[in-house]
């Protein structure tokens, strides 16, 4: 027979779409005890809770309209409060619930321009990073709005270099290395005067060994502020998909960063980084012991042993219900990490995230 509602589960998450061919007694048992069935009916149970990805997808085209005029210096009079408004919609949205913000950095890189889409992006986990060092809201709220407008000074060539698999030539280079002051001699021009915020901005590719830019900034010399930016920017670039290199898994990138804690960055908040997002980041595909795929939906009692959800199951087979896997069980250990790009070329079908933390990740 064909399934004729959606079936949800109790935290909301979608367990089966209408139209799916249920083959077994064993299945419809199954679904009524673990589901919830959408029949068109208003219900306390399935009422419409607000989308963290509707937040972050609003957040990303408003941002990508302003900063757009600003880089061509002409910003509306109320730019200001318009980017108030993008940060506190981003903190929402990470308020709402975490897991799914931080995930969406992994998963939802479709939507609206690179740019845009990794200041928000930046925006996340730089939030994060001055709430866990217990910085004041104040600065919670300067490094989301430097995160927003750090690269307001190279926006108009950011989506040609994210697509194109070239070297930058001279030209380019050097408007890269320009970038952190273009920026904020456009945010002045703009109206923006708050200097930490600006500060923020003009120092977050500066290196603890004064190897980065604009600047040759050394340790001390750098703001903390800016490092955690600098920190977020690296983790989102190094998760971005890109035209001129294989995509690298969230795992990949806090291992690089960590090797690069001997040199270029602060050991310390490297140290911070990991302790937020964990060993296997929230949105992570692991590949387990008995075969199976899955994505870590939550963080375990250890960072080593996440609740994940399997997508693929031993055989290589998509499954259509994904199953809740606890990795502290000997026979889900996680084995390996996997890429977007890995997992997709195992024939699995793109990841709607609702699959996974239900009705606050429908786009």
């Amino acid at each position: 027979m064909l399934l004729p509602w959606d079936v949800y589960g109790e935290n909301g998450a979608l367990l089966v779409r209408k139209g799916h061919m249920i083959a077994s007694a064993n299945q419809i048992e199954y679904l009524v005890e673990r589901g919830v069935f959408e029949d068109g009916q208003p219900s306390s149970i399935l009422s419409e809770p607000p989308s963290v990805l509707r937040k972050l997808n609003a957040a990303y085209l408003e941002l990508h309209t302003l900063l757009l005029a600003a880089s061509q210096g002409a910003a509306p009079p109320d730019f200001r409060r318009r980017l108030d408004d993008i940060a506190l919609m981003v903190q929402a949205a990470v308020d709402l619930n975490v897991d799914i913000a931080t995930a969406s950095i992994l998963h939802n890189q479709e939507q609206a321009p690179y740019a845009a889409r990794h200041s928000v992006n930046t925006a996340i986990i730089a939030m994060l990073l001055a709430r866990a060092r217990q910085r004041s809201r104040n600065d919670v709220m300067t490094v989301t709005l430097a995160a927003l407008t750090m690269n307001t000074g190279m926006l108009e060539h950011h989506q040609r270099w994210h697509d194109s698999s070239a070297v930058l030539d001279s030209a380019d280079h050097a408007r890269k290395l320009a970038h952190p002051e273009l920026s904020v001699q456009l945010l002045r021009a703009a109206g923006v005067n708050d200097e930490a915020w600006l500060h923020c901005v003009l120092h977050h590719h500066e290196n603890e060994d004064g190897t980065g830019y604009p600047h040759a900034k050394v340790g001390a010399q750098i703001p903390l502020l800016s490092k955690l930016v600098a920190l977020a920017d690296r983790y989102c670039a190094r998760v971005s998909e890109r035209s001129y290199r294989p995509t690298m898994t969230a795992h990949g990138a806090l291992r690089d960063m960590l090797m690069e804690a001997r040199t270029t960055l602060d050991t310390n908040l490297v140290s911070l980084v990991i302790r937020e997002l964990g060993i296997y980041p929230i949105g992570s595909y692991v590949r387990m012991i008995n075969g199976e795929v899955g994505v870590v939906a939550r963080r375990g009692l250890q960072s080593t042993t996440p609740h994940v959800e399997s997508v693929i199951g031993p055989r290589g087979a998509p499954l259509e219900v994904f199953l809740q896997r606890d990795t502290r069980n000997e026979l889900h250990t996680i084995r390996d990490v996997l890429s977007n790009a890995q997992v997709a070329a195992l024939d699995a079908p793109p990841l709607r995230m609702a699959q996974v933390w239900g009705r606050a990740a429908v786009a």
